[in-house]
């Protein structure tokens, strides 16, 4: 069985309000749910915003730290799913399923080390 990152790329700005959000939330719960039954899911959740990343590299031989994300853009990380499928066939439907959900763009992309 390998192991897939599931990440969710969310625009930057204003989170959408709660009779929005609330019924995405909830199709993303059933969809957890669902992973969690079929003996999928690994690990996942959602991110705080991108400002609130500190970045950290090493340069000249010192380690300098910023805040903000360490690359400007217009959409960032905003969750990830780890999950368990026997292959990326499978790993493509369940983040078929959280594009339908989210309407946002999914990458998906095996673990090295379980790449199969």
């Amino acid at each position: 069985m390998a192991q897939y990152l599931i990440s969710m790329y969310q625009p930057d700005g204003v989170v959408p309000p709660p009779e929005v959000l609330a019924p995405v939330m909830a199709q993303l719960g059933v969809l957890t749910e669902d992973l969690k039954a079929a003996g999928a899911f690994v690990f996942g959740d959602g991110l705080t915003d991108a400002s609130s990343a500190t970045v950290l590299k090493a340069e000249e031989g010192d380690v300098l730290i910023t805040d903000g994300p360490y690359l400007e853009g217009k959409e960032h990380l905003g969750g990830f799913d780890i999950i368990e499928a026997p292959d990326l066939d499978a790993a493509l439907g369940w983040a078929r399923r959280f594009a339908e959900i989210t309407g946002l763009p999914i990458e998906v992309r095996a673990f090295a080390g379980f790449a199969g």
